[in-house]
């Protein structure tokens, strides 16, 4: 097969005779400042371009769509951290006060241990101190006893005296309404009772230290007019429930009766009802329970659901609270308890 080349300084050709082929080449300069032609197919670039352009648009969309599923991901994570509720931190452990009484002491084989002065407890009490601990967190982040929603609680951490008798309170509370409503430990199950008597009769801390810096005596001030002698109370007692249960049920000899369920109680509880229609009244009278202060006391009259649960709150304050802090009468010595649930479960 032969073969021709033409030269014309200029541009080089290759043809190839006998064949229908012709090479098209790209043109380029010389050293010698000529012009001459590659021999390189354009039809390789075409084909090169075309490649190129369906690389990239294959490569393109999926880079595009792989950082919007970073930004969009990056978007849900810090809208679901911002609208994620704050967590209220745990309360100071070291500021919850110790049982002082060491569940199951003495037991009578009735169920019943030692508690406090030797006072019957179930032998159950105190709880085991983790379960306490958990549950009053609980109660603190919720602001009211989870069990028993009627009753506050609040458990402030400064040295005041006032917060010290609040903590106190929050524990005994707690420790009350453990397994629900009026359900749990009496206080004689710890030696809450005295440390609230102690903290009662020391000094305040924060006021002992403000007095070491005695403030300019204020102008006199005019004679204040007499207050009016506290009232009774003024309950009406026909928005005091009855009992329910009668004290001295089924005794089993050991200073034990049966109350709601048969569970033990004081064979002494509840207590006579025109003392504690005078207890309850001495503490509506006084804005708390009289003989246990740091618990507050209202007894509302409206048919509200918030006034009867007021009112019923203030009925197991007074129960349990009837011969001290913490000492009276457990909740299922009357059928209290269920009257609160039925409360509770009404529409607000």
């Amino acid at each position: 097969m032969a073969e021709e080349l033409f030269c014309d300084g200029k541009e080089r050709q290759t043809k190839k005779v006998g064949m229908a082929t012709e090479e098209e080449s790209l043109e380029s300069r010389s050293d010698d400042g000529g012009t001459w032609r590659s021999s390189v197919p354009r039809g390789s670039e075409r084909q090169r371009h075309r490649n190129d352009t369906i690389f990239t648009s294959i490569i393109s969309p999926i880079i595009i769509m792989k950082f919007s599923t970073i930004a969009l991901s990056a978007a849900a994570i810090v809208a679901s951290v911002s609208s994620r509720p704050l967590m209220r931190r745990d309360v100071n452990e070291a500021l919850i006060p110790e049982f002082g009484v060491t569940a199951g002491q003495s037991p009578d084989g009735t169920g019943n241990c030692k508690g406090v002065n030797n006072i019957n407890i179930p032998c159950a009490c105190p709880p085991p101190r983790d379960q306490f601990v958990t549950l009053l967190n609980q109660n603190v982040a919720a602001g009211h006893v989870i069990n028993n929603p009627s009753v506050g609680i609040s458990f402030p951490e400064d040295n005041s005296k006032a917060s010290a008798l609040a903590r106190l309170n929050a524990a005994t509370v707690t420790l009350q309404n453990i397994h629900g409503p009026g359900v749990g430990c009496p206080q004689a199950a710890t030696t809450f009772g005295a440390q609230v008597a102690a903290i009662q009769a020391g000094p305040d801390p924060i006021a002992g230290s403000a007095a070491s810096t005695p403030a300019p005596a204020p102008a006199p001030a005019p004679a204040p007019v007499p207050a009016p002698a506290p009232s009774s109370g003024g309950v009406d007692e026909s928005l005091v429930p009855d009992f329910g249960v009668v004290a001295g049920t089924s005794p089993d000899g050991t200073g034990n009766c049966k109350g709601v369920n048969n569970i033990n109680i004081p064979c002494s509880c509840p207590p006579p009802r025109d003392q504690f229609i005078a207890s309850l009244n001495a503490n509506v009278a006084a804005g708390h329970a009289v003989k246990n202060p740091s618990v507050a006391v209202s007894f509302p009259t409206g048919s509200s659901k918030a006034d009867q649960q007021a009112r019923i709150g203030a009925l197991l304050v007074t129960l349990q609270n009837i011969n001290g802090p913490g000492v009276g009468c457990p909740a299922v010595s009357t059928v209290y308890a269920q009257l609160q649930q039925q409360i509770n479960a009404l529409p607000n």
